[in-house]
């Protein structure tokens, strides 16, 4: 009986410092256990669930934007950019079907799921790695097999052409699919920390091309 007494009095103390304190050692400890939680726990955890590495994903270029972004209209976009995709054998029909078909604005924040390869299809949006400094969010436009692997291209919606790492993705380097942007703009919180380490062309809001 003493000890759960015990138990019951120390997490009291535990509470009111997390919850209750106003003071700068409270404050200081509530930082601490929301750092450790979220670092330790929380990602972890949403990692075992979703199947990847990246279940949370921000976007930090203007690689997938579409002019007006939230309010882009697909149909006029798709008129100025067709010729591009018109090499893949994509058409306008095709591009209405697919996701996130009025793009993604720099800070959007994604919801990431892990999937198997074989059941990317063409006009997916993918995340995956190319030995730069985080893993590149872009769509697919090609999906070949090569030595029983599957093999995919994709390309930025606001790109004028391919970047030569995204001709041949191999299914090894898939990191996962976002499936749903689940608060637009967020990521700047973030971002604004790193915007001064990129390159003038890089740095700011997003314009299309």
């Amino acid at each position: 009986m003493s000890l759960k007494k015990d138990a019951i009095k120390y997490f009291g103390k535990f509470w009111f410092l997390l919850w209750k304190d106003e003071s700068l050692k409270g404050w200081i400890f509530s930082i601490i256990f929301l750092f450790i939680f979220i670092k330790f726990i929380f990602f972890p955890g949403l990692s075992f669930i979703t199947g990847t590495s990246l279940p949370l994903a921000i976007v930090e270029s203007c690689s997938m934007y579409h002019g007006g972004n939230l309010i882009s209209n697909p149909d006029s976009w798709f008129k100025e950019h067709e010729e591009k995709y018109f090499e893949f054998g994509i058409e306008k029909d095709g591009f209405q079907n697919f996701a996130f078909k009025k793009g993604l604005n720099k800070g959007d924040i994604l919801f990431v799921i892990g999937t198997d390869p074989d059941k990317v299809k063409l006009g997916d949006v993918i995340i995956f790695n190319a030995n730069q400094i985080n893993p590149i969010i872009h769509r697919v436009v090609g999906i070949n097999e090569i030595g029983g692997k599957k093999v995919f291209s994709t390309i930025g919606d606001n790109n004028n052409g391919q970047i030569s790492f995204e001709t041949e993705i191999s299914e090894d380097e898939l990191v996962g699919k976002p499936v749903i942007k689940i608060a637009p703009y967020l990521g700047w919180v973030k971002l604004v920390f790193f915007e001064r380490l990129k390159s003038p062309s890089e740095r700011g809001f997003c314009v299309e091309n």
